[in-house]
Parts: C-alpha cells; structure tokens; sequence
C-alpha cells in the first residue's frame, strides 16, 4: 500500500510539474497572418514603373508626335502672284536710286579718304565704310520690292525715314544743296505714299494686320 501510495504521489508531482511549463511559442513567420502577408520586394515597384501605355508620359509623346506631323502638313504660304503693279514697280526703282546714290558717296568717300588730303583720314575711312553699309539696306528693300516680298516694306520705309532728316539738314545749308534737299526729300514722300497705299500692301501679301 505505502508503495502505490508514493508510485501515485510521484505521478501527480510529475502532472504539477507538465502543467507549470510555459506553453510553446509560435515561429515567427511561420503559417500565422504576419508571415503570410509579407510581400515579395519589388512587386509594386515595378507596377508603378511599368505602368500601362496610357500613361502621362506616352500622351505628351503622342501630343507632341501629331503636333510635328501638322506642322509639316501644313501648306507653305503661297507667293504673289499675278502682274507686278505699277506703284511696287516704281518704289523699288526709286528705293534703288537711293541705294545707288549712297554706294557712290560711300565710295567716293572712301577714295578721298585713302588717296586725299583729309584733315583725318581715319575718320573719312569710317565715314566712308558707314555710309557703304547703310546703303546695304535701300539695294536689299529695292530687291525684295521688285520680287514682291512681304518683309521689304518695312525696310523701305524705314530708308525714307532716314532720308527725311539728311534732306533737311541740306536745305539748311543753303547754296545748291537744297536743290538736293528737295529732290531727297521728295522721292521719300514719293516712296512712303507709294508704299502704304492698298494696293501696294495687297501686292505684296500683307494683310490689314500686318499693315
């Protein structure tokens, strides 16, 4: 009796004993909802990047892609055409007689001045080149008039403008060089009127806008 007394007092020490240990924790990332729900890396990284054909980029790049292609399509504007009038006709000569007039005072200048007695002959020279070079601008407007461009009007004009000045500072001189004031003076005015009447701004393809 005393033996099945201590075999069972020895089976409910070592019952105590299983029931005190601490119960066994679960490994992380095993089959619970935190190791499960990990994600691969990279995944929406790359959703993002690859994106779908629509995106803002691919638009821009279509944009500007039909932008090109209407741009080329596009007609180049057309050239007068038609008879030459008579009044773009006559402002181109009279601009070409202005052009013609300063390339021979500059040469002549120039010719004084490297071959003359100047009181400075640097200062002729580069009165000389100046006055070459303005004259570049009245033989270019005479040219674009007489092929009908649109962008030798304003050239031409701004020629007479010039001329209004040295034509009065000839007239105040006196001697004969107001006869010379006089006559500067009037192919300007001539030119200007020829240039802004209607029917020279149609000739040369300008619109009211433009004019």
């Amino acid at each position: 009796m005393s033996s099945k007394k201590s075999t069972s007092a020895k089976q409910a020490a070592a019952r105590s004993a299983d029931q005190g240990k601490p119960g066994k924790t679960s490994k992380p990332g095993g089959s619970g909802s935190a190791g499960g729900a990990t994600r691969r890396p990279g995944t929406t990284a790359g959703a993002k990047k690859g994106g779908s054909p629509g995106r803002p980029g691919g638009r821009a790049d279509g944009a500007a892609g039909k932008a090109a292609k209407s741009a080329a399509a596009a007609p180049a504007p057309a050239e007068p055409s038609g008879p030459r009038p008579a009044r773009i006709a006559a402002a181109a000569a009279l601009t070409a007689l202005e052009g013609a007039v300063l390339l021979g005072f500059g040469v002549y200048l120039l010719v004084m001045g490297l071959i003359g007695d100047p009181d400075s002959p640097r200062q002729a020279e580069m009165l000389a080149v100046t006055v070459l070079a303005l004259a570049l601008l009245p033989v270019a407007a005479a040219r674009g008039l007489w092929l009908r461009r649109s962008w030798s009007r304003g050239p031409a004009m701004i020629t007479q403008l010039m001329a209004l000045p040295v034509a009065w500072t000839l007239v105040q001189n006196g001697g004969g060089l107001i006869a010379i004031g006089v006559a500067v003076a009037a192919v300007s005015f001539a030119v200007l009127g020829l240039l802004v009447n209607p029917t020279a701004t149609q000739a040369l393809g300008i619109g009211p806008r433009d004019a």
